[in-house]
């Protein structure tokens, strides 16, 4: 069967004819009053909801944790870092950035009367490329620590009844992330939806330089014009655009092998499968930037955060639809354990012959001793 695409007035843009592709389109094609009315609908600009009652598992009462996973039991993750982006922005912009777009997630789903959860992030350091290292500001934590802290924190929700989970990424140790959903799968063989979203790469080609009044005007790297259009439009209380400067990186290779951060161009290599074709950063751009975050405005993160709070309700619907609140995906076609053996860990928890996940028995190779 011909596949079919929908194309756009730039030719480096086209979306794929199905609901995903069709929703970008609409994004892409929306007047900007169109896009204000989507950011409107999910509140965005919000205040940080990170302490605010009620807003994510760990700030609300268990009886209504409980209430709301019986009417959605997706829960999304965020994960971010702690990471010198400038003189001009905070260190914690990646996990304020991910938090923010979810909140308006939920914000909006509780409005059509099932609101989706939203987990503290369990990373507030993260995991780092090779070329951060010794970068002030920057805190690098070992990759087994990230993939032990993300398994971890999986099984602990799991058990806890949310058996679709989705991690929502803000920065560069997506490989990381990846490994930790395969480890947890390859551990406990549990059933359910689990996802790692890395959000910029989601909805990629609206971080892509269009020509348009309220389009970036350069590809997204680190610290740059997109990071600070989008920390502008979500929390500008902590940028500082008086002190901004712009730099960029140093490669010791011509251009056309190692892709940006969204993968613009569709090269031959991510940003990610490669360390000493470049200068790292501390001896490159010690100022922690790579590119121009004075072009940043809040203005050019508009559509883009309206492409991902669109996309994640898509995804959170489609999973529902699929499997309601309560239901996994089938055992036996998901896992090698078998559906009776996995029934009394499938109930509610403490219900009438419910087991806990930490009552699992290991199978197979991948357990820890």
């Amino acid at each position: 069967m011909e596949k079919k695409w929908l194309t756009t007035e730039n030719p480096a843009i086209i979306f794929e004819d199905n609901e995903v592709g069709r929703l970008k389109k609409q994004i892409w094609e929306a007047s900007e009053e169109e896009i204000d009315v989507i950011l409107r609908e999910y509140e965005i600009p919000s205040p940080s909801e990170l302490g605010k009652a009620g807003c994510y598992i760990q700030n609300t009462p268990r009886v209504k944790v409980i209430e709301k996973r019986k009417k959605n039991d997706i829960v999304l993750v965020p994960v971010g870092c702690t990471e010198n982006h400038g003189p001009h922005a905070n260190s914690g912009l990646d996990t304020f950035m991910v938090t923010q777009i979810v909140e308006g997630v939920r914000r909006y789903t509780a409005k059509q009367g099932r609101e989706v959860s939203l987990a503290f992030p369990p990373l507030n350091y993260g995991g780092h490329p090779y070329h951060h290292l010794g970068m002030p500001g920057t805190v690098v934590m070992p990759k087994e620590v990230v993939e032990e802290t993300l398994i971890y924190t999986m099984l602990g929700l799991w058990n806890d009844g949310f058996r679709k989970i989705i991690i929502v990424n803000n920065h560069g140790q997506l490989w990381m992330l990846e490994s930790a959903i395969h480890e947890f799968m390859k551990r406990f063989q549990l059933p359910g939806i689990f996802m790692v979203l890395e959000w910029h790469r989601a909805v990629r080609e609206f971080f892509y330089p269009a020509g348009r009044p309220d389009s970036l005007e350069t590809c997204f790297v680190h610290a740059d014009e997109a990071e600070t259009s989008v920390a502008l439009l979500l929390f500008p209380e902590m940028v500082d655009m008086n002190v901004v400067q712009d730099a960029e990186g140093e490669s010791f290779l011509p251009e056309g092998h190692f892709d940006k951060s969204v993968e613009p161009f569709h090269r031959p290599h991510r940003w990610s499968e490669g360390e000493g074709h470049m200068a790292i950063e501390r001896a490159a751009t010690p100022v922690g930037v790579v590119g121009k975050p004075s072009l940043a405005n809040a203005r050019k993160a508009k559509r883009p955060i309206a492409a991902i709070l669109k996309y994640l309700t898509l995804t959170i619907d489609q999973i529902l639809e699929a499997f309601p609140p309560g239901t996994v995906p089938p055992v036996e076609k998901v896992t090698l354990r078998s559906k009776e053996e996995l029934e009394p860990f499938l109930r509610e928890p403490l219900s009438p012959g419910w087991k806990s996940a930490y009552e699992l028995p290991f199978l197979g190779v991948f357990h820890k001793l």
